[in-house]
């Protein structure tokens, strides 16, 4: 594997008696979008800041593009993008005028200048808002050029802090599709700080759950759901039932009598530890089945089947259940506040 392309090793930053980054190791890889999650005030930006050479730390070391952010803060810059929470521009000057500006102080002029411009304005798709004043420009629109003004530079890094605060569904949406595209295309490394916990789920490659200063596990969302969703499995089974007529208590009882099942109950798309992160289809009815573990599902699926095709019921999905991000996340701060108290408590 390449050098990471971001790398911190024992990051630690102290605002007087208070640790607000403890020790902090991470790495992100070229083509690969990395999730800072944790909550308002976890320490994100603060790293950032220290990533981007514009907050020292008090212990540790980091390295952006293989240089120290600390020593060569102006190299870094050259090449990083980096789209704050709320980018600001002057918003009297078009879209074109504030990435022409930015393409100036990066060394940028004349023809190839425009030619970059043109190509990060088609990305963000700003194409035909350009030449309007970004003060006119919607906030979803803001983040977008933002983004350009970050690629004007053709960095090698991308960190964006909350990159979709205030922006309408659709909009998030189109951030988002883009950020992946960025990454894939051009096979950079993008660090994404977030509290979204949905958005972290459909973006990232990997994701670091932060919390109070520290990076309490990383991995795929798979991965850390191994970890912390529980040691027993579930599938999510829907029947369709557009006019009403299916006899729940008949099938929960079919589904209930499988060898294999722990236990059984109707789904409900509000309760968060069902993890449902994705809907069940239009016009169905569904039910939550427990399992001891992983390796009981192929029995189960199996003998689901035949008794579904037995009973000719008309079944409109099988699928396994994996914890959503929320409930990872909820667990692992659980954990760690669990461990913290333990260690203080063998202390006193």
């Amino acid at each position: 594997m390449d050098e990471p392309l971001i790398q911190a090793i024992g990051l630690t930053k102290r605002y007087g008696s208070r640790t607000v980054v403890d020790r902090l190791d991470l790495e992100v890889q070229r083509g690969e979008v990395y999730g800072l999650l944790g909550p308002n005030g976890a320490g994100k930006t603060t790293t950032i800041l220290m990533l981007l050479g514009l907050s020292e730390p008090d212990g540790g070391r980091a390295r952006v593009v293989g240089l120290d952010p600390t020593r060569h803060a102006l190299e870094v810059k050259r090449r990083v993008g980096y789209l704050p929470d709320d980018a600001g521009f002057y918003g009297d000057l078009t879209g074109r005028q504030n990435l022409r500006y930015t393409a100036a102080l990066n060394g940028l002029n004349g023809a190839r200048a425009e030619g970059r411009l043109d190509d990060v304005l088609e990305r963000v798709g700003l194409t035909d808002a350009a030449d309007r004043p970004s003060g006119q420009y919607s906030r979803g629109m803001r983040q977008r050029l933002g983004i350009a003004d970050a690629l004007v530079k053709d960095p090698s890094v991308l960190i964006l802090d909350e990159p979709t605060i205030g922006i309408d569904p659709l909009g998030v949406v189109e951030i988002l599709t883009l950020i992946r595209h960025l990454v894939t295309e051009r096979r950079i490394a993008l660090l994404l700080s977030s509290h979204l916990l949905d958005q972290v789920q459909a973006t990232c490659d990997r994701v670091g759950i932060f919390y109070a200063g520290r990076l309490i596990d990383e991995g795929s969302v798979a991965d850390l759901g191994r970890r912390f969703g529980g040691s027993r499995s579930r599938l999510a089974v829907a029947f369709e039932d557009d006019r009403g007529g299916l006899d729940r208590a008949a099938v929960g009882r079919i589904l209930g009598s499988i060898p294999g099942v722990l236990a059984v109950e109707v789904a409900n798309p509000q309760d968060a530890e069902q993890s449902l992160v994705d809907p069940l289809p239009l016009g169905t009815i569904g039910w939550i089945l427990e399992l001891a573990d992983d390796a009981a599902i192929p029995a189960v699926r199996h003998e689901l089947l035949r008794r579904v095709g037995e009973a000719d019921l008309p079944l409109a999905e099988l699928r396994q259940l994996v914890p959503s991000l929320g409930e990872i996340y909820r667990r692992a701060v659980e954990h760690e506040a669990g461990a913290a108290a333990a260690d203080q408590a063998s202390v006193a």
